[in-house]
């Protein structure tokens, strides 16, 4: 059986060399279709890390039920950082809370994204001028999607997370 597939694998590398030779390139077509398949896929099956710190993981949450349903998006909410590749930041930051989220972080796959969501992520929000709030949690790690509004409202969410998806789709487009 190996060697069958050995054979069959020859003759084909034998035909791709043979079409190369002719002028054609057999290659391009396929890789810049797959290109565009994968970055479909990609975008379209985002599971999220939710890294709920207050009001704004409520709404999180409420995005996730049946009235909006992010699931049908291909968003499914994953507990651990090496299975997720996006994280989603909702709440107020705490300096004693930052090295966590910047170790989950370190933890998940390339690619990755974060979304920051709520007025408190994004800037610090009602308690930006306390001593113990990060000012924004793009201080600590790369934000790709800002989601505004103290808090949020699930509709709010499903915005950003289709505009993570346009983003992922051009990103592609633009890699090739």
């Amino acid at each position: 059986m190996t060697s069958r597939i050995t054979a069959t694998s020859q003759q084909t590398l034998a035909g791709l060399q043979s079409q190369a030779e002719d002028g054609h390139e057999p290659g391009n077509v396929i890789v810049t279709q797959l290109g565009k398949l994968a970055a479909w896929a990609q975008s379209s099956s985002l599971w999220p890390l939710t890294f709920g710190l207050a009001c704004c993981g409520v709404e999180m949450m409420h995005a996730y039920m049946a009235r909006y349903d992010l699931d049908r998006l291909g968003s499914m909410p994953r507990a651990s950082p090496r299975q997720a590749d996006v994280m989603i930041v909702a709440g107020t930051l705490t300096n004693k809370m930052a090295p966590a989220l910047r170790k989950l972080y370190d933890q998940m796959a390339e690619p990755r994204w974060v979304i920051s969501m709520g007025s408190c992520a994004n800037g610090g929000g009602y308690y930006h001028y306390s001593y113990s709030v990060v000012r924004g949690c793009d201080r600590i790690v790369p934000v790709d999607i800002y989601v505004p509004g103290c808090p949020p409202t699930a509709e709010a969410l499903l915005y950003g997370i289709l505009q993570l998806q346009k983003r992922i789709r051009r990103e592609a487009a633009i890699r090739r």
